[in-house]
């Protein structure tokens, strides 16, 4: 492997020794015809069909029968005088293909599949798991084979060899193990462990394989050089896994609605990554593809929609079967190959069935001594293991075609090199072959056995309640389709009794039909088993929702994937929590703390207004998703278990887990209602385009559009899909100018003194939890809220009153503090996103010398916050235009007029007033009148209200 591995020359076949053959007719054929090839090609494919049909319900594993066909066809071709012709000579070529070629062509799609089928959140759960059997497994493996076969057999292998075929036997392939688990319903988490161990299993047991190889063909390494070759080839491997994946990913962006050119992608893009990591790179390629097939789940799933979805699925479904049949049965006739040719070594060495059996003994005995020595950390880690599981994933370390071929690079390499006879080239095919055939048979077809044996195969007392409800349920369908089918005018009635006979599924039922939830409930105890159940049942209604909602164009793919992975958690928690998809969606919905850094200097405005809106948008389409798939999931359980107590706590669970998601979207509709006006445009544009595309597709089925028609008028609507996807509707804020003359504030100043403020104000985007300003501090200026909302905090003010006021759209905040000349009252901080203005203390100064007018004006605004600040009991709830017209009308301004002009000429026009005794603001509330404020360091006066 690598450039370690002597290469073929990239052929397809070699040319047959005909010394090494054992057919007269065979040695007689000099040269095949390269075409028997797709012969044994099609004819593989025939055997598979059959197998996996006749197999289908049995407990034979399909790869078991597959190994078994080839080894019946190497015999026939290879040890019987029974010549297969065109079929033998097709046999042949496949089973002296180039090794480094069989890999190349098999091994990226069977590791692209299995990667890729794998949830991503399993994969992270079990990854400590995967690891630890994969990395520190592997080494075990290859140290207690090695030592096995340097101490115990008779071979005189050095023990870099001993470790070579160590390290090559450490490679698992448990392909029938994991596809029996996924048939009997086994936990998810079983079948990632063991599928997920066998995928980085083989990375490193190959690079293993290649370190030993090198030092076997005359290298040498120090300690250091080995730590140093087994970072560069893994990690190595791992970033052109995720370069390979970020730059096919974004390349998978651009691609609009053509499904074949997805599916070709992710095809091309398995084989380029090998390639170069393999031969470009010198590194893993196996660990190259598993990171990149890894990295398709975890961001690419959701790329795929709908048809195309279905269609990736199939595709790589069907490349793995195919890849499978192929190595499975060119497996069986190299190892039945490797025993009728192995003459010498069964001359040289007599007792080599015993060395084979006595070896897959040691294979056995490593497997447990891997699994025993990491068992504490495979506790630990992940969903944890118990020791039954320990069991079947000891029991599932089959060997397989990674191996194999692995054997075969040994014996082309001791054909021709020193440091390598060709007995031992002999001897590795055949120890490994029998190796992979012993666990295939035995292992492979006593899985089911054992997990029969250890009670892992049956369902719960829950899962066989709601089975056996479901059933009648299907029943009462069954019924309803009998009285919707059962007569029409054409035919007349129907036989039911010969209808009920073909529904033998139903036949069987027996008594009347019990409610799953019926037994805890009549004991007033709620089993925890039924309401984890119950729980499970409602959050995967939850995801198929959120998958609903991306086809229609409700979500996004970034908001699809982070959906999902809130209920993959929620569900790990089901049993020992309430409901929790929420708290996993939380952090996405508020502000993070590192967007406080946005408010920076360095940062431009425009670009921290970008992200706050961006951010926004994304937290409406969680929320809104976030309710309707709740919405969903509940009627449908509704529908499905009808009314019951365990049924009713979950539907609750669900309901108030919304109660934070519909505040905020309401925040965000007092707020920034742009916001949400644009997040719904985008979802009724997508919908109403798609079922255009459905209309045109559904009268071309009926027959009213031929097919040309239908292709015109569909290429016309996905121009226009196209169009709005590439270039969606955008929140559009008003301009500065249109936002301030609008304001309370500036908009009542007159346009003179307006236009200057307008030029020097600052248009600032704040997110949630920034504070304006703080209690104590000396304003520097202004702040006009534009959008958003504000509270305000004090410590000297908190024990007087239990309400703290909230400041809106229109509000002036710093405004008293500023003409009174005094620190600022409280703390204003930011209750939501906020869209502002500052205006400098120099300017909002300058107006003073424009006129009593202006400046009564100013001490109005100041009333309204001091008015909201100290009486919030009062004002809370009264809406802005109201209390400014309270403030107008009160005597407050008539008071301050007489006051200022007396004192006119001697204030200075700039700066703080400067009289020590400044009468607080006034209203009026019912018939009373009402002073405001008796806070410390200001004096107080009482003015009646007119």
């Amino acid at each position: 492997m690598g450039s370690a591995i002597e290469k073929g020359g990239g052929l397809l076949y070699r040319t047959w020794e005909s010394s090494s053959s054992s057919s007269s007719s065979s040695a007689a054929s000099d040269e095949w015809n390269p075409t028997d090839t797709v012969l044994f090609f099609g004819l593989s494919l025939v055997l598979g069909i059959a197998c996996r049909h006749m197999l289908r319900g049995t407990r034979v594993p399909y790869t078991v029968a597959l190994l078994v066909i080839g080894i019946g066809l190497g015999s026939l071709e290879y040890g019987t005088s029974l010549q297969l012709g065109r079929i033998g000579d097709g046999i042949r070529l496949w089973a002296h293909i180039d090794p480094d070629l069989l890999l190349a062509v098999f091994l990226p799609a069977l590791l692209f599949e299995s990667s890729f089928s794998m949830e991503v959140h399993q994969i992270k759960r079990c990854m400590m798991q995967m690891l630890l059997l994969a990395v520190p497994g592997v080494l075990i493996s290859t140290c207690c084979l090695g030592c096995a076969l340097k101490l115990v057999f008779p071979y005189n292998w050095s023990w870099t060899t001993s470790l070579l075929l160590g390290g090559l036997l450490s490679a698992t392939d448990p392909v029938a193990v994991v596809a029996l688990l996924k048939d009997l319903g086994a936990s998810k988490k079983l079948s990632t462990i063991i599928e997920g161990e066998s995928l980085m299993n083989d990375g490193t047991a190959i690079v293993v394989y290649q370190l030993f190889y090198r030092m076997v063909l005359g290298e040498s390494f120090t300690s250091g050089a080995i730590i140093k070759f087994l970072t560069q080839v893994s990690l190595g491997a791992v970033g052109i896994g995720i370069a390979f994946g970020i730059a096919s990913v974004l390349w998978l962006g651009f691609i609009f609605h053509d499904t074949v050119i997805e599916i070709t992608l992710t095809l091309a893009v398995s084989y380029v990554a090998y390639f170069t990591a393999q031969e470009g790179a010198a590194v893993s390629g196996v660990l190259a593809v598993m990171t990149l097939g890894m990295f398709y789940a975890a961001v690419a799933r959701t790329a795929f929609k709908g048809d195309g979805q279905q269609s990736l699925h199939h595709f790589w479904e069907m490349v793995a079967y195919i890849a499978n049949t192929l190595i499975f049965i060119l497996s069986g006739i190299v190892i039945a190959e490797g025993f009728l040719n192995g003459g010498n070594i069964f001359h040289n060495h007599g007792h080599a069935w015993g060395h084979l059996f006595l070896l897959y003994i040691f294979v056995q005995l490593s497997r447990f001594i891997v699994v025993g020595v990491l068992y504490p950390f495979l506790r630990y880690f992940g969903y944890g293991l118990d020791w039954k599981e320990a069991t079947i994933v000891i029991w599932s370390g089959l060997r397989g075609a990674v191996a194999l071929s692995l054997s075969l690079s040994v014996k082309r390499t001791s054909d021709s090199s020193i440091y390598l006879s060709s007995e031992t080239g002999n001897l590795f095919v055949f120890l490994t072959g029998g190796i992979v055939f012993l666990t295939l048979i035995v292992n492979g077809s006593t899985t089911q056995f054992i997990l029969h044996l250890l009670d892992m195969d049956k369902l719960s007392a829950t899962k066989k309640r709601i089975l056996n409800f479901t059933k009648y349920e299907m029943l009462n369908k069954a019924l309803e389709a009998f009285g919707d089918l059962g007569e029409d005018e054409e035919l007349g009635p129907v036989d039911w009794p010969t209808v009920k006979r073909y529904i033998s599924s139903l036949n069987n039922l027996e008594g009347s039909c019990e409610h799953p939830h019926g037994a805890s409930e009549a004991d007033n105890n709620l089993d925890p088993t039924n309401l984890k159940d119950i729980r499970i049942r409602l959050l995967n209604g939850v995801q198929a929702a959120y998958w609903g909602m991306l086809d229609e164009g409700r979500i996004t793919q970034t908001t699809a994937n982070i959906l999902m992975q809130s209920v993959d958690e929620a569900i790990d928690l089901a049993s020992h929590e309430p409901l929790c998809d929420w708290k996993g969606l939380r952090s996405y919905v508020h502000f993070p703390d590192y967007y406080k850094l946005l408010q920076a200097s360095i940062f431009p405005q425009k670009m921290v207004t970008y992200f706050t809106v961006e951010r926004l948008e994304s937290a409406c389409y969680i929320c809104a998703a976030f309710l309707r798939a709740h919405r969903i999931a509940r009627r449908q359980l509704h529908d499905f278990i009808g009314d019951s107590g365990i049924a009713s706590i979950v539907i609750d669970e669900s309901d108030a887990e919304g109660d934070e998601a519909r505040k905020f979207l309401e925040d965000v509709r007092v707020t920034f209602p742009q916001v949400l006006r644009v997040v719904k445009t985008r979802q009724v544009t997508y919908s109403v385009l798609n079922h255009l595309i459905d209309y045109v597709q559904n009268l071309e089925k009926v027959g009213l559009l031929e097919e040309k028609e239908m292709l015109h008028l569909h290429d016309a609507v996905q121009t226009d899909l196209k169009r709005f996807l590439r270039n969606p509707p955008l929140v559009m804020l008003p301009k500065i100018t249109d936002l301030i003359s609008v304001h309370p504030l500036l908009g009542a100043l007159p346009s003179i003194v307006r236009e200057p403020l307008q030029r020097s104000s600052k248009e600032i985007m704040k997110p949630r939890g920034v504070p304006l300003y703080k209690e104590g501090s000396k304003p520097n200026g202004v702040w006009l809220i534009s959008n958003g909302v504000v509270k305000w905090t004090s410590k000297s003010i908190r024990s007087k009153h239990s309400m703290h006021p909230s400041f809106t759209h229109g509000s002036t905040l710093g405004l008293y503090e500023l003409l009174v000349g005094k620190r600022c009252l409280c703390d204003i901080i930011t209750d939501s996103a906020v869209l502002c203005f500052f205006i400098e203390s120099e300017k909002i100064l300058s107006l003073l010398a424009s006129g009593p007018a202006v400046e009564d004006f100013l001490w109005q605004e100041s009333a309204i916050f001091i008015a909201k600040l100290l009486l919030p009991q009062v004002f809370e709830k009264m809406p802005m235009h109201e209390l400014r017209a309270l403030v107008a009308e009160s005597t407050f301004a008539s008071t301050r007029k007489s006051k200022l002009s007396k004192d006119r000429n001697t204030r200075r026009p700039r700066g703080p007033v400067t009289t020590q005794t400044h009468p607080n603001p006034i209203a009026y509330h019912g018939s009373n009148t009402v002073l405001l404020s008796e806070h410390s360091g200001y004096q107080s006066s009482s003015y009646r209200c007119k």
